[in-house]
């Protein structure tokens, strides 16, 4: 199968196409700089409104991943550019794709577990749990909600809501092992906040399975079975590198330091259960988080 994938140079696109061209797909990498096309490459820019429709008009499916980070401290303009380019990014993309002769047959499309809010404690949610009012949560029910223009024609579309993605490559593990290397780690506020995970493999595999699984369809929590506290990923995560975690950051400092992205991310507590994955089959090669990282690390 060919498939078109934005943001493939990120942490999870550059895991994922390897994934993908290992199953014998072909990758089209879609880019911004016309001076980096080639045959395995189409320029396009959600921000100009410009795209090769020549060039993904022979894709057969799209991955679409590209987003600005949310790490950072959340200026107006930071979370502006999260905003749009996720949810006039996503439309755009949409948009273009259902004006093509051809239009692709699946979008596999990222999402969020931000979706449900801040913070829940330890309330279990699924797929059917109500959206939060926050920030972030309107930004991904925003860019779920982009895909619309794609509703009307015959792509079936898929959407992961995806935790905390865990790997050493890239993402919060990776800035996480040094200052535990160094014996500097320790638990983020309280600790009790629980996040919910996801290997960096399980994500790959995932999104390889619903490209070719015509049953998958909709939105689904891309998380493991067992989240777990921060409190328990900072000992487990000392543990396996045989380090002390004795420095814990106080919540004040966190909020001085970030502001509100430490609330809606750091300190906030979401338990969210891969509902829909495990009724359609899907079963994590990672699902438990210290076993994981002894396998990672």
């Amino acid at each position: 199968m060919r498939v078109a994938v934005t943001g493939a140079s990120g942490f999870v696109g550059h895991a994922l196409c390897e994934h993908l061209r290992q199953q014998g797909h072909t990758i089209l990498r879609m880019v911004r700089s016309r001076s980096a096309s080639s045959d395995n490459t189409c320029f396009w820019n959600p921000e100009t409104r410009e795209m090769d429709e020549t060039g993904i008009g022979g894709a057969e499916a799209v991955v679409h991943l590209a987003g600005e980070r949310i790490d950072g401290r959340w200026t107006s303009a930071k979370k502006r550019r999260i905003r749009d380019s996720r949810v006039a990014g996503t439309r755009f993309l949409c948009e273009r794709l259902a004006a093509l002769s051809k239009p692709p047959k699946v979008l596999v499309c990222a999402s969020a577990i931000g979706l449900y809010g801040n913070d829940h404690g330890s309330d279990e949610l699924s797929e059917d749990s109500p959206p939060g009012s926050e920030f972030l949560a309107e930004v991904v029910r925003d860019w779920e909600a982009a895909v619309e223009p794609l509703r009307g024609i015959e792509t079936r579309i898929v959407q992961f809501r995806l935790g905390l993605v865990i790997s050493p490559e890239g993402g919060a593990l990776k800035k996480m092992l040094l200052p535990f290397q160094l014996g500097a780690g320790g638990r983020l506020g309280s600790g009790n906040q629980y996040w919910s995970w996801v290997s960096l493999r399980d994500v790959s595999r995932a999104f390889a399975h619903a490209l070719t699984t015509e049953s998958w369809s909709g939105a689904y929590n891309l998380t493991a079975p067992y989240p777990v506290t921060n409190l328990d990923l900072t000992l487990i995560l000392g543990r396996v590198l045989h380090r002390p975690t004795w420095f814990p950051v106080p919540e004040f400092a966190l909020k001085l330091i970030f502001g509100k992205m430490a609330e809606a991310t750091l300190l906030s507590s979401l338990w969210v259960r891969p509902d829909r994955l495990y009724e359609a089959g899907f079963r994590f090669e990672h699902p438990e988080l210290e076993a994981t990282l002894l396998k990672l690390l």
